[in-house]
């Protein structure tokens, strides 16, 4: 719980705040929320998200039973909601194998298919089970404060309890625009000041629809 501690202690320091709070961006928000929300002296953030979770059915493959198992826990639009709907959940130490965390933009299903994500892909990253938790919070901060480079071009990020390891994987918009993959790949490196032994492996969603496997085959590695 040493990480959840630190975050508790921050959130009761409004000053910890500021660092999300310098990256509003209003023109992509909806006025009338904007309005409301600021009226009720909150912080609305950029970009409204999702948090859904799945618990994968050992041996069980096909989609629809996939679909059936996502469930869309909350979602958030302001500082004050992603905090209040953070410090609730479960860290990866405490979820069970396999299970899939998903920290999507609202109106984006965590699904291939959808049509944000279609001809999208997603960078990789697999952490041993000690420090994924670390990695996890600094990636989830990142978003909801819009540090990313090309942020209108992430979906969203997952993270992936397996039994001998965690996987998180950050979704864009386009595999096909190599410069801003790469670009993505960057901005990710740096803001998780991510070791140099750790590498990043791509992979388009239709590869992972024609091979019907989300980590296997992957295409790029960087």
């Amino acid at each position: 719980m040493e990480v959840a501690d630190r975050r508790d202690e921050e959130i009761r320091d409004s000053g910890n705040m500021d660092t999300i709070k310098s990256h509003y961006v209003t023109d992509s928000v909806s006025e009338e929320r904007r309005s409301r929300e600021l009226k009720d002296g909150l912080h609305p953030l950029r970009y409204k998200y999702a948090i859904w979770y799945t618990r994968r059915t050992p041996g069980v493959r096909n989609q629809t039973s996939y679909e059936d198992n996502i469930k869309k826990i909350v979602d958030f639009s302001t500082v004050e909601g992603f905090w209040a709907c953070y410090c609730h959940l479960a860290r990866s130490s405490l979820l069970p194998s396999p299970t899939d965390l998903h920290f999507f933009k609202d109106g984006i299903r965590p699904l291939w298919e959808d049509g944000a994500n279609c001809n999208g892909g997603k960078w990789i990253i697999r952490f041993s089970k000690v420090v994924s938790a670390r990695f996890w919070e600094d990636l989830l901060l990142a978003l909801v404060g819009d540090q990313l480079d090309d942020a209108d071009n992430i979906c969203g990020a997952v993270l992936s309890v397996r039994f001998n390891e965690d996987i998180i994987s950050v979704w864009n918009r386009n595999a096909s625009d190599h410069k801003a993959v790469m670009g993505l790949r960057d901005s990710i490196k740096r803001h998780l000041k991510l070791p140099h032994a750790y590498v990043m492996e791509y992979k388009p969603h239709d590869a992972s629809l024609r091979d019907n496997s989300s980590y296997r085959n992957t295409w790029l590695r960087g």
